[in-house]
């Protein structure tokens, strides 16, 4: 037996470690993010590895495909913040424009599209339309929390929505359960976020006061 498919049973089922562990980080990233502290992302890359393995484990090759742009984004993610929170304040966040909303939107759509077309294609997925939206959704979530927009949040809660039952099919109950979880955290850091950006707002002197 592989590493990657090492684990325990519970109630007949079994539990990867790899899974467990890697479920663990992500729910670390989560509440990290919501602290906006730069360690959000190192811990994001190394769940990603795990959840890495357990997807491949489990058949779930969007999942597993997933992960890989997790960890790309985490770079990059990265190197923001670490810009960002060098400042007094901390990282500074906000509500993505017009234009950048209409952005993620348009890039998730057809995005799903495209990816679920190829998972049909290559019979890469036995579920490629829920396992591409995850897959894309979950990369405009991740490039937006790098943005530091508050809307990240709401993008994760609707990917969570389809991440909960496809995860639960696949057999992988600890991913199943934790994006339940996810639900909670998600709700309680844009509640935080949306307070930060609140607060700076109120701090912050409109242009035509800085001109008087």
């Amino acid at each position: 037996m592989s590493w990657y498919e090492a684990g325990f049973h519970v109630a007949g089922q079994k539990v990867l470690w790899t899974d467990l562990v890697g479920n663990a980080c992500a729910l670390g990233t989560v509440w990290l993010a919501t602290l906006r502290t730069v360690w959000t992302w190192p811990v994001q890359l190394a769940g990603s590895v795990l959840l890495f393995a357990a997807s491949l484990s489990a058949h779930v090759t969007g999942n597993a495909l997933k992960q890989v742009m997790f960890a790309v984004l985490a770079v990059y993610g990265w190197q923001r913040w670490a810009h960002g929170t060098r400042r007094a304040d901390g990282l500074p966040v906000r509500f993505g424009t017009v234009r950048e909303r209409t952005a993620l939107l348009a890039a998730t759509v057809a995005g799903t599209v495209v990816v679920a077309m190829l998972f049909e294609h290559f019979d890469a997925s036995w579920a490629p339309w829920p396992d591409a939206y995850i897959f894309v959704g979950s990369a405009a979530a991740t490039f937006a929390q790098g943005r530091a927009l508050i809307d990240f949040w709401w993008i994760w809660l609707a990917v969570d929505l389809v991440g909960v039952p496809l995860a639960l099919m696949s057999g992988l109950w600890v991913t199943g359960a934790v994006y339940g979880v996810f639900l909670v955290l998600v709700l309680n850091g844009y509640r935080d976020w949306r307070r930060i950006w609140q607060a700076r707002s109120v701090h912050t002197p409109r242009p035509e006061a800085v001109a008087n």
